[in-house]
């Protein structure tokens, strides 16, 4: 599929090709004119309050309406056999006013497409999941089986998400991901009349520019699926709900006070899985995933879950070209980099000391890569400082050490950051250089990796050591992060 042009903000598609998008886990939202801004004020004092308080009534009324239905169930009724009669019939009238709850907010629903029987397509794949809006699936498909987290029940809305009859996750359970897959299985080859199961196989939330790797798990059982796209084709985009960009009450504030919004969803043919589809639902979960891309007219990109985990732990930390570090660790894949690990090799042995500012070609000659290709090239552009039209060699470093230490306690990388940022091979760190080590991988502002260093030299001698500076830390709370161990993800199959 050909990329489409979204942003300055590159990153590689599955064939291979460039795909100039921006990042799929960062959304930037701000009212950039006088006239937006006094619009919002307005709408804000009088026409806010309405909207708050009809859809208020309005999840009061479903809520009501699902704790009768579920009067008399347990959890296990629930999971063992579909609702009938009555419990049933309550099903369209919870619907209809889930969607007078999204109108009363000015927000119209559009449906394109026919939904499919259970028969025809016991799953129901929805994608791009980009808003915690996105719920409005529900009620457009009759309230079908979602797949959540049993913590997440533990609130107000859980009456009605448990009246979907949903697919439980128990974070607690160390098979939790294979249980779930056997009761998705059960669900959607079972001969009881159970709701379709609605799941969203990204697993999380983009900025809709593209569609990430689909987890296969809703894949597993090999029946057919009906593709769902969702889209918001609205002039300001104030619903996209990112791990980069507004919280969720900045934009359920800025929807509401718009005077209109909409919501496209649309019923795509069934998808009927061929043999080898059934035996491979990694590759079922990419086809669909390209059929829904280009009903999008949206690129695909190979990124996951915990590349978005990996990329919010980087700019916490504050890592050098952060946004672009899931684009580095594929670079440096393509170029050999991920295997010999030669970025260590350099830190050990001191060499941003003697050369702390390169051009591009120089950076490929040092890590030993054609100077000429294409990866080389995009990968010293990432870290090309626009002043200077230079790569700040230990940051290039530090960057590469992180995904080559993602997995192990921040100790190892802070010990490798001491070693790149003594300029004088020392072993020892002034307070300036301990602030630049700080705000690089301890996500330290100025001023408090100023007073971490005040507070660590309790002899004044104006330097720290490594060594020092970690036996302050064992003392401090703050600092506990930092001895953490992060488990490495489990082998992808999803």
């Amino acid at each position: 599929m050909n990329g489409k042009m979204h942003s300055e903000t590159g990153a590689f598609s599955s064939d291979g090709m460039r795909a100039e998008i921006l990042n799929p886990f960062v959304h930037k939202l701000e009212l950039s004119n006088t006239y937006d801004k006094i619009k919002t004020a307005i709408f804000t004092v009088i026409l806010l309050p309405f909207r708050v308080i009809v859809i208020c009534y309005l999840i009061v009324t479903a809520w009501f309406l699902a704790c009768i239905g579920l009067y008399g169930l347990s959890e296990e009724d629930l999971r063992r056999k579909p609702m009938a009669g009555w419990r049933r019939a309550l099903k369209p009238l919870i619907c209809f006013i889930g969607k007078l709850s999204y109108l009363a907010g000015g927000m119209a629903i559009s449906v394109r497409g026919q939904q499919a029987s259970r028969k025809e397509a016991p799953i129901l794949v929805v994608a791009p999941h980009s808003s915690f809006l996105d719920s409005c699936i529900v009620y457009a498909t009759r309230m079908s089986s979602v797949i959540v987290r049993k913590e997440s029940m533990d609130n107000y809305v859980g009456k009605l998400i448990n009246y979907t009859q949903p697919v439980y996750v128990w974070r607690d359970d160390p098979n939790s991901r294979a249980n779930t897959i056997k009761e998705i299985i059960q669900r959607a080859t079972s001969k009881e009349d159970w709701p379709q199961i609605l799941i969203f196989p990204e697993g999380t939330c983009t900025n809709r520019s593209c569609l990430i790797t689909f987890k296969s798990g809703g894949f597993y059982p090999g029946v057919p699926v009906q593709p769902v796209t969702i889209r918001y084709p609205n002039a300001r985009d104030t619903v996209t709900w990112t791990w980069e960009g507004p919280g969720a009450l900045k934009l359920l504030w800025l929807t509401l006070t718009q005077v209109h919004s909409s919501c496209e969803i649309e019923f795509l043919p069934v998808y009927y899985p061929s043999e080898e589809e059934r035996r491979d639902p990694k590759l079922y979960a990419r086809n669909v995933r390209d059929v829904m891309a280009k009903a999008l007219g949206v690129p695909v990109l190979d990124y996951t879950y915990d590349d978005c985990r990996l990329i919010a732990k980087a700019k916490q930390l504050g890592i050098p070209s952060a946004p672009s570090v899931r684009e580095v660790a594929e670079l440096r894949a393509q170029l050999g980099l991920e295997r010999s690990q030669i970025e260590l090799h350099l830190i050990s042995q001191g060499v941003a000391r003697r050369a702390r500012w390169l051009g591009a070609e120089e950076l490929a000659r040092r890590l030993g890569v054609a100077r000429a290709g294409a990866e080389a090239q995009r990968l010293a552009q990432l870290f090309i400082q626009p002043s200077s039209g230079l790569i700040y060699f230990p940051d290039y470093l530090l960057c590469a050490a992180f995904l080559i230490t993602q997995h192990a306690p921040l100790t190892q990388l802070l010990s490798y950051a001491f070693k790149l940022y003594d300029s004088t091979g020392t072993g020892r760190v002034n307070a300036a250089t301990f602030e630049e080590i700080a705000g690089r991988c301890l996500g330290l502002c100025q001023e408090d990796a100023h007073n971490t260093f005040g507070q660590a030299d309790q002899d004044e001698k104006g330097w720290l050591t490594y060594d020092e500076f970690i036996a302050f830390a064992q003392k401090k709370s703050f600092f506990s992060f930092l001895f953490a161990c992060e488990s490495a993800p489990k082998p992808k199959s999803q």
